[in-house]
C-alpha cells in the first residue's frame, strides 16, 4: 500500500532549500506546512489520503492522525462526548491519568467503576460492575487492553451503550496491533484511541483517534482544537507506516510459546509477556540490564516484556535463557481460589 507522507517527503527533500521553520534548517522530512506538504489542521492532499486509508484499515467511519500521543486523542473523545451534552463518564479507577486530566479540565463528572486488585494487578471490571455504572453516567470509556494485556467486557459493554443509547469511548493506547482481530477496540467503540507508537512501529507520540459514523464529525472538531498547529510530519509518516504494516503471526506465536514455556502469567494479549519474580523483581531486572535487556516495567511483583510485530524470535530466544537462569520469589499477594492463572511448562 502507498504511504502518502513519506513519499512526499522523499519527493522533496532534494534541493531543498528553507527559508522556513523548523529552526534547524536541515529541511528534509522535518518540515513545515508548505505548498506541498498539506496541513493537518485541514488537510486535502497527502495527509488526507494517509487518513482516509487508515480509516479504512482500522474499521472507522474517521481517522485522524496525531503527534500529542494518545493523551490528545483521550482529550478530543471527551470533548467530543461533552460537547453533544454529556455531563457525567464512567471510567474504570485505574484509568489513564489523560482521562481524568481531560474530565477535569471539561468539568465532567468521573462516575467510577471499582475495580479489585490482585498481585498489584488491577483487575478489568465485570460487566454487572460497567452496567451500575453506566446507569448514572452519560457515557462509557474503557481501557482495551490494559498495560497488563487483559480485556474487558467489550462486546457486554457495547451492546450496554447501544441500548442505553449512550456513547462508548476506548482507550486503546497499547493495542493498536490488534486491528487485525476481533477483540481490537474499533470493533465495539463508537470512538477510540490507538496509541500506534507503543506497539506498532511509530516514532514515539505517534497515535490515532478514530470514530464512527455519529460521531464523526464532533470528535474533527475536538481534534483541531486539542492537536498541535505545529506537528511533526516524521511522526506523520511513521504513524502512516505503522497502521499499514503487516501483522506477524510468527511472532504473535512465539510469544505465546514463551509464555507457556518460561511459567509467564496468563493474559489475553500477545504483545505483553509478564514475569512473575515477587522480591527478586529488583534484583532480575538488574541482572538483565547487566546484559543489554530492557523490560517495559518491574511493578515489583512482575517484569514486563513488551512485544510488537517488529520483535524477533531470536530475541525472544535470548531473554528465555537469561530468565530461566534467574531465582524468582514469591509475588506479593496470595491469589485467592479461581484467580489469574500462572502458565506452567508443559501445560
Amino acid at each position: 500500500m502507498k504511504l502518502h507522507i513519506a513519499d512526499m517527503l522523499r519527493a522533496q527533500s532534494a534541493g531543498h532549500i528553507s527559508f522556513h521553520t523548523p529552526g534547524h534548517k536541515h529541511a528534509g522530512g522535518d518540515i513545515t506546512e508548505l505548498s506541498y506538504s498539506d496541513n493537518l489542521y485541514s488537510p486535502q492532499s497527502v495527509i488526507k489520503r494517509a487518513e482516509e486509508d487508515a480509516a479504512k484499515i482500522l474499521g472507522a467511519h474517521r481517522s485522524f492522525f496525531l503527534t500529542d500521543g494518545s493523551t490528545a486523542g483521550v482529550f478530543s473523545m471527551i470533548f467530543a462526548v461533552k460537547a453533544a451534552g454529556g455531563e457525567r463518564l464512567a471510567v474504570p479507577e485505574f484509568s489513564h491519568p489523560s482521562v481524568f486530566h481531560a474530565c477535569t479540565a471539561m468539568g465532567m463528572q468521573v462516575v467510577p467503576i471499582p475495580q479489585r486488585v490482585r498481585w498489584g494487578i488491577p483487575l478489568q471490571p465485570e460487566e454487572e460492575e460497567v452496567a451500575k455504572a453506566l446507569e448514572r453516567a452519560d457515557a462509557l470509556l474503557l481501557t482495551s487492553p490494559d498495560y497488563y494485556g487483559y480485556f474487558p467486557p467489550m462486546a457486554a459493554a457495547k451492546e450496554l451503550c447501544r441500548k442505553a443509547g449512550k456513547p462508548f469511548l476506548c482507550d486503546g493506547a497499547h493495542g493498536s496491533h490488534l486491528h487485525f482481530c476481533e477483540s481490537y477496540a474499533g470493533k465495539f467503540a463508537d470512538m477510540w484511541v490507538d496509541g500506534v507508537h507503543k506497539s506498532l512501529p511509530a516514532m514515539t507520540q505517534g497515535a490515532v483517534v478514530s470514530a464512527q459514523e455519529a460521531w464523526a464529525s464532533r470528535l474533527e472538531e475536538a481534534v483541531r482544537i486539542f492537536r498541535t498547529t505545529s506537528p511533526s510530519y516524521p511522526i506523520l509518516a511513521s504513524v502512516e507506516y505503522a497502521v499499514k504494516y503487516p501483522r506477524n503471526l510468527a511472532i504473535e506465536e512465539a510469544s505465546e510459546a514463551f509464555k507457556r514455556g518460561h511459567g509467564c502469567l496468563a493474559n489475553d494479549d500477545w504483545s505483553k509477556i509478564l514475569v512473575p519474580f515477587g522480591e527478586q523483581s529488583s534484583s532480575a531486572q538488574a541482572a538483565l540490564e547487566e546484559r543489554n535487556i530492557y523490560p517495559e516495567f518491574n511493578d515489583g511483583n512482575f517484569l514486563m516484556f513488551y512485544l510488537s510485530p517488529c520483535s524477533k524470535e531470536e530475541e525472544l530466544a535470548i531473554l528465555g535463557s537469561v530468565l530461566d537462569s534467574l531465582p524468582r520469589g514469591e509475588v506479593g499477594e496470595d491469589a485467592p481460589q479461581g484467580g489469574i492463572p500462572i502458565y506452567r511448562e508443559g501445560l
